[in-house]
């Protein structure tokens, strides 16, 4: 049985829609608490898979946040051997910074469901199993540089680097694949400040918008990780 790994930095961003087809393909899953757990642990470097989530937090935050030098490490170590890393949010930042990129505040918040532009890499990719106008969640006030050497994937009109792909091995998503519209009913309580401190950003809003367009994202989101973890293989 494969194992999988999933690095949470709060409690409700986990794999959400993502966890049925992983169980689905024989992994085996299990989680750590970045700002607790030991980050260092050989479990994690030698796991089949890494999954680092989303979470309210900069990837350049260190002095704040100590643990995020040992998850670094750890995610430059697996991206060095080519084992593979699927980073969400959060986690693409992290995978950026750890390939030696600059991760930085955009200067504004991308909160809201909308497209992808993707590249010519990108439709060439898993990402291509999205279909051209469906929406994704964008949930991020962070942005990074596209690292040396990874393939650039997708954009929006406002975020010029949405995901990368690092050799076979590395995924980076600064957008949602993941999210139910049940699941985000926990982001609507955990993000609350948030909400109420962007403009034209509601919860009223936010649940309307998932009503309308997680059922449509799930089985593309689910296609687009299969074609990901099929290509793994090879």
């Amino acid at each position: 049985m494969p194992s999988l790994v999933a690095i949470r930095h709060v409690s409700f961003e986990d794999l959400d829609g993502f966890a049925p087809a992983f169980e689905a393909r024989g992994y085996k899953v299990s989680y750590r608490e970045a700002p607790v757990d030991d980050l260092g642990a050989s479990d994690l470097a030698q796991c089949d898979l890494l999954v680092v989530l989303g979470g309210p937090i900069g990837a350049y935050q260190d002095d704040l946040y100590p643990f995020l030098k040992p998850e670094l490490a750890l995610i430059e170590k697996r991206l060095k051997a080519e084992r593979p890393v699927l980073g969400i949010c959060l986690g693409a930042q992290l995978m950026a910074r750890a390939l030696g990129a600059k991760v930085y505040a955009a200067g504004f918040k991308e909160i809201g469901w909308s497209g992808l532009n993707l590249s010519a890499a990108g439709r060439d990719s898993p990402l291509a199993k999205i279909k051209s106008g469906t929406r994704v969640l964008h949930w991020h006030n962070d942005t990074f540089d596209l690292p040396s050497g990874a393939t650039h994937l997708a954009s929006t009109p406002r975020t010029p680097n949405q995901a990368f792909a690092w050799k076979r091995a590395g995924l980076a998503l600064q957008f949602h694949l993941e999210v139910s519209a049940r699941g985000l009913e926990r982001w609507y309580v955990g993000h609350t400040l948030e909400i109420s401190a962007t403009p034209r950003v509601t919860v009223p809003r936010l649940r309307a918008d998932a009503a309308k367009f997680a059922g449509e994202l799930a089985p593309q989101a689910k296609s687009c990780l299969d074609s990901w973890l099929d290509g793994l293989k090879g």
